[in-house]
């Protein structure tokens, strides 16, 4: 019998990527995101890049804005193109805020960007705001994928830090912040429709 936890993780792997409005680079994990969004930004496949939080936490990864989009911008993309929502403290206020933003600017598909060991409670918790606002908008899983399990990145293995998700997948899912297994696996089959 095939768990919860696989359906999760076999999906949200296997996400089917198309262009959209905007790639969500989730604030954290140093400067190891940002160029995945970068590269769907040269690749034609988002038309710009919301950098997502306002926490500052060094020794926990988590970078000012001011201090990474000038690494976003040397890469090509224009100021334009960059936007910061600022609100957010941790992965549930940026889900919020940023489908709040989508909704506001009329947006329809998000890329979510995050670590490996990141995506699955990222994605989960977007998919949660997304259902509950009834925004009708379209979450792509589009994580950084070239990033090494086992050297500590200043901050703790990656491995390791993959075992405290899932713990928190537990933690957050049991209050309700997270969408099921069952909300993931209806989400995709309707998205994948609209292929």
């Amino acid at each position: 019998m095939i768990t919860d936890r696989e359906i999760i993780l076999a999906i949200v792997d296997n996400d089917c990527l198309t262009h959209s409005d905007a790639a969500v680079l989730l604030e954290g994990d140093g400067f190891f995101r940002f160029q995945k969004a970068v590269e769907l930004y040269k690749h034609g496949l988002v038309d710009r890049i919301v950098f997502s939080g306002n926490i500052i936490d060094k020794d926990y990864g988590s970078f000012p804005y001011e201090e990474v989009a000038p690494f976003i911008l040397n890469q090509g993309v224009p100021e334009k193109d960059l936007i910061h929502e600022n609100k957010s403290m941790h992965t549930r206020q940026q889900a919020i805020e940023v489908v709040k933003m989508a909704m506001e600017r009329g947006w329809k598909k998000l890329a979510l960007v995050a670590s490996h060991e990141h995506q699955y409670r990222a994605y989960l918790t977007f998919l949660r705001e997304v259902l509950d606002s009834k925004s009708g908008i379209i979450l792509y899983n589009a994580p950084v994928r070239n990033l090494n399990w086992f050297v500590d990145s200043g901050w703790g293995y990656r491995f390791d830090r993959l075992l405290a998700e899932f713990e928190r997948i537990e933690k957050y899912g049991a209050m309700g912040h997270l969408a099921t297994a069952e909300e993931v696996i209806e989400y995709q089959r309707w998205k994948e429709s609209l292929l």
